[in-house]
Order: structure tokens, then C-alpha cells, then sequence
């Protein structure tokens, strides 16, 4: 049985995260959707609530598991057991930023694997960080992330601007 585990701030969950956590879980046996404690990086949900809205939006998986982690992901892998980390690729510039990940990794645990997913075209551009800022600036977002989703960023934004 193969364990892999998708690591990511998850800042929030956006349908490219959730396309590549279903096809990775299409591939692996079990996968771990690593919600990353303490990332170095100014977070808009808390742990808890990034948590909760992974669990919702890949409720419809029943080889997927939420949990959180702190420390370097290859060890929170080995101690979860996964033997593969599954990452996804957007563009180039993820591309490079991910070969030195991954080759890092291997360096720090050569018996973890890191297995990189190309996202769907249409998700190509999407990130954590220009989804927030669209939905801040009042931008149409809900073609990128779950309803579920596009509710908390609203209600989060409304009460950051009281």
C-alpha cells in the first residue's frame, strides 16, 4: 500500500489544490493533505479553520486525510509513513522552485519520493495569494475555489475591513 502526503499552507484550498489532491488520490493507495503549521508567510486563516475547509472541499474522497504538521515535511512524512510527496506544478517558475525542493528533500531523506502533478490547464495561474487579493478587491473568484471556500474568504475579508 502506498501512502503519499500533499503539503501545502493551504491558505485557503483552492480547486487546483483539490485537482491535484484527486488525482494524486486516484494514484496512491491513501493520501495525506499536509495543512502546514507555521509556513513564513502571513496566513489569513488559522491552522484550525485551513484544516476544516481541506476536509470539506475533499470530503468526496474516502482515500484522503486532513492533518496538520510542523517541522520539515520529509520528516513528517516519514513519521506519517508516506513514502511519496506529491506536489503540483503550475508553471515554469514552479518547475524550477520544485526540482530544488525536491532534490533537497531527497538529500535530507533519499527513501521519501517526490512526485510532481502538472495542474489543469485552467487552474494553471491560480494561487493561494492572487485569490485573496482578487476576492479582496471584489473580483469574481468563484470558478476557482468551493463554495464552502468562496464563503469563508468573503466573511474573513468583511471582518478584517471593520
Amino acid at each position: 500500500m502506498t501512502k503519499a502526503l500533499y503539503p501545502g499552507s493551504f491558505d485557503p484550498i483552492t480547486n487546483g489544490h483539490i485537482d491535484i489532491a484527486s488525482r494524486a488520490a486516484a494514484v496512491f493507495d491513501e493520501l495525506v493533505l499536509g495543512v502546514y503549521a507555521t509556513p513564513a508567510k502571513k496566513l489569513m486563516f488559522t491552522t484550525e479553520e485551513r484544516i476544516e475547509l481541506a476536509r470539506k472541499a475533499l470530503a468526496h474522497l474516502p482515500n484522503v486525510t486532513v492533518t496538520t504538521y510542523t517541522g520539515l515535511t520529509v520528516h513528517a512524512a516519514q513519521k506519517m509513513g508516506a513514502k511519496v510527496l506529491v506536489r503540483g506544478l503550475r508553471a515554469i517558475t514552479d518547475f524550477q522552485a520544485e526540482f530544488e525542493l525536491g532534490l533537497m528533500n531527497r538529500l535530507l531523506t533519499p527513501k521519501v519520493e517526490t512526485v510532481c502533478l502538472m495542474t489543469e490547464r485552467r487552474y494553471s495561474f491560480v494561487s493561494s495569494s492572487l485569490l485573496k487579493e482578487a476576492c479582496a478587491l471584489g473580483g469574481d473568484i468563484s470558478e476557482l475555489v468551493p463554495p464552502h471556500v468562496l464563503d469563508a474568504l468573503k466573511d474573513r475579508i468583511q471582518s478584517r475591513a471593520r
